[in-house]
């Protein structure tokens, strides 16, 4: 067994994202009341009720174990995912028939529009901006606001996770993992103790925010997406809502998953609920059939259903603090208002006012104002009592036509006393908005999309940038003091950044190609694209910049300078990769094999072949010094030779379980530091390689680049579209 020489701190910041992974599990407090239930269940001498194909612990045995054993040892012992307290299991572990059974006891027998097997999706494919349904690639929403007033909560449609990011400091970040599929929704509890999301596949689940993430339940409510999802007062009552075949939506306790009433009366997926946080209890659900939906509870039960003030697909509902007034908003540009109380219209307000669709809408604290967003690019506060427009914003200025600045969501956080907005554009930028002034006070950039490349400036003093290419062809900036991003201007890549690369020489230029098949040169003092971009010959397989650059693509190493191409190198294997360090360069093949060459004005000059492995090569990296050379393979092996004699210096690091993607050195060059698909990062001591550090789960889905930023801090970028900063301690 390999010994630990270091260990990680907790992650130091996340950048755009989150700023740990976290575990899930079950809380000592529920495991207790689990053992308690099984407990009485035994003295009873009765079975617990329990739908799972997994036989229940000994009664008997259980009992005498706790005696004997101590309590921590049998919580231990007996977690399983198939019993919690009461006995109500949720039905998306059970078998079909199971399933039938579950539905059959705790949902109505029959549906009035089971018989609907249209999908609405497929009407709305080409559509922009919606605030439930965004296309492909649009990820971040914003979804509503802790009573803490300081902890705003996103999703990522583009990936499974979900992240809570201070309004104050957006660097300040938590991820939550445990989704299997796509998230959509997100909503913290009133208590500000929880948070319920659902994903494509109907599932919700509740988990734990303020301590370390664990997740508390997970329910079934439709067999589809999740579009929204609204907690009562209490925070005891669940109301999900989305695209199902069966139904449309359900309510639930958090707790337990117990039904508490039936959400019916639509005919079409519904986009938006929300519920009276006051007593006599209600709730509003909307979507695509115009109409909006009155409920009495709990248990919730249809009320009224008004089908005449909307003309288009409703987006947004929202009942006010004070309970007084509900609104809502759609696509056909009307904004209308009725009692909180009785569902009764009072009237329709600001017609004409907004010129696009209108996706959102949000509440002030006081109940006396709202807040809308439009796929006209406006920001519009409304006085409620006077039905009029009390201030605008233009996002992207007046005139704006760019569609990434549609404003898609958009929140009002109670708490605060600065009245603070918050939007959210198409683009996936945050707008920090504040009452009375013009402009944006802050704008929050990052990635939607998969972060598929990851490098360090090397210009002069300015080693505390870190730049990040996605797969939507995003590039951005990020100053690591203080973890704010910045997208670089000017033409971009339209496509997958395959690779980004610094020049050593210090002339403030980070390379940069793309699946459009093209090179283009970044400028690292004004963040902005230089010139104009240069076809490449083919699809690129990586970067690399060094006396020149050097761009793989499957047939050969184009050689590039001053961003015009100056030579090619063909090789005599399929490229996967390739590196450089002054006038060496290494070339990775598909065949396993990594060619030394000499950089030779507009050619490479072949040296020396090494066969590093039976394994196609995925990644290279030179020592500082240049003097070593560490290899990947897709088989998660790190070697690391001598250029100069081509020999063998260690092959001991075999712990990833997939394809690495990246590979740093420290600048002592003693450590390597790798990131592979397996979701893991480690940390490899040169002097002694049997003893290195791991990182679970660093990044969800894969990590896809690694930079070491300083002596103790390594950067990670991953499918999560976070960008990571970790701390190593106890280097030697």
């Amino acid at each position: 067994m390999a010994a630990h020489l270091l260990s990680w701190s907790s992650p130091l910041r996340t950048f755009g994202s989150t700023m740990s992974s976290m575990v899930a599990g079950r809380s000592n407090s529920t495991l207790a009341t689990d053992a308690a239930a099984y407990q009485r269940a035994a003295s009873a001498n009765q079975r617990p009720r329990v739908f799972s194909r997994r036989r229940v612990p000994n009664r008997q045995k259980f009992i005498e174990d706790q005696k004997t054993q101590g309590e921590s040892r049998i919580l231990e012992k007996y977690q399983t995912r198939d019993w919690r307290a009461g006995d109500i299991y949720t039905p998306h572990d059970l078998s079909a028939a199971e399933m039938k059974k579950w539905r059959k006891r705790y949902s109505p027998a029959t549906d009035a529009f089971d018989s609907l097997n249209m999908n609405p999706l497929d009407l709305y494919k080409t559509s922009f901006g919606r605030p439930v349904l965004l296309p492909p690639g649009v990820s971040p929403l914003i979804s509503h606001l802790m009573p803490k007033a300081n902890d705003l909560l996103m999703r990522f449609k583009a990936n499974k996770s979900i992240f809570l990011r201070s309004i104050d400091d957006p660097a300040i970040a938590r991820q939550y993992t445990e989704h299997k599929a796509h998230t959509t929704v997100a909503r913290f509890s009133p208590s500000g103790f929880y948070v319920a999301s659902g994903d494509v596949t109907g599932l919700v689940r509740v988990w734990d925010c303020v301590g370390e993430g664990h997740t508390k339940g997970e329910y079934s409510i439709v067999n589809g997406r999740i579009n929204d999802l609204a907690w009562d007062g209490d925070s005891q009552r669940i109301i999900a809502v989305g695209d199902g075949k069966q139904r449309y939506g359900h309510c639930i306790t958090w707790d337990s998953g117990n039904t508490v009433g039936e959400i019916y009366g639509h005919t079409q997926q519904i986009n938006s609920v929300s519920i009276r946080q006051q007593r006599p209890l209600r709730a509003a659900a909307a979507g695509d059939d115009k109409n909006l939906v009155f409920y009495h509870g709990a248990p919730f039960k249809f009320n009224t259903g008004i089908r005449d003030k909307h003309t288009n697909y409703i987006y947004g509902v929202g009942f006010s603090p004070d309970g007084s007034t509900l609104v809502s908003v759609g696509a056909d540009r009307r904004i209308w208002l009725y009692d909180g109380k009785t569902g009764e219209p009072r009237g329709q307000i600001g017609e004409g006012e907004h010129k696009g669709s209108i996706f959102s809408v949000s509440w002030s604290k006081d109940s006396r104002k709202f807040v809308t967003a439009s796929a006209d690019k406006t920001v519009k506060v409304w006085d409620v009592e006077a039905g009029k427009v009390s201030q605008t914003w233009y996002i992207g200025g007046e005139g704006s036509t760019d569609v990434n600045d549609q404003q898609v969501g958009v929140v009002w956080p109670p708490g605060r006393s600065d009245n603070l907005l918050i939007s959210l554009s198409l683009g996936g930028n945050l707008n920090y908005l504040a009452e009375g002034t013009p402009e944006p006070r802050q704008v929050i950039q990052g990635h939607q999309k998969n972060i598929t490349s990851l490098t360090q400036s090397h210009h002069g003093s300015d080693n505390g940038t870190l730049w990040t290419g996605s797969f939507d062809g995003r590039v951005c900036s990020w100053d690591v003091p203080t973890g704010t991003a910045a997208e670089v201007d000017g033409e971009s890549h339209s496509a997958y950044i395959a690779g980004l690369a610094p020049m050593q020489e210090g002339n403030g230029r980070i390379y940069s190609v793309a699946w459009d098949d093209t090179i283009r040169s970044m400028d690292v003092g004004t963040k902005t694209y230089t010139g104009s971009s240069s076809k490449l010959s083919g699809q690129p397989k990586g970067i690399a910049a060094a006396a020149a650059v050097l761009v793989g693509t499957s047939e050969s190493v184009e050689i590039y300078k001053d961003g015009q191409k100056i030579g090619d190198f063909k090789s005599k294997f399929p490229i996967t990769t390739v590196a450089a360090h002054g006038n060496t360069a290494a070339i990775g093949g598909d065949d396993s094999t990594v060619q030394i060459c000499e950089i030779s004005g507009a050619t490479l000059i072949p040296k020396t072949d090494i066969k590093a492995s039976r394994n196609p090569v995925s990644a290279l990296a030179f020592s500082p010094n240049g003097s070593l050379l560490a290899v990947g393979d897709s088989r998660g092996r790190v070697l690391v030779y001598n250029v100069a004699d081509a020999t063998l210096v260690t092959d001991r690091w075999t712990a990833h379980t997939s394809r690495i993607t990246s590979i740093a050195w420290n600048e002592n060059g003693t450590h390597v530091v790798s990131g592979a698909l397996d979701t893991n990062i480690f940390v490899w001591n040169l002097a002694n390689p049997g003893e290195w550090l791991q990182a679970t789960n660093a990044h969800k889905e894969g990590v896809n680049g690694v930079a070491w930023v300083s002596g103790s801090k390594i950067a990670s970028a991953g499918a999560d579209a976070a960008v990571k900063l970790w701390k190593v301690e106890g280097l030697e």
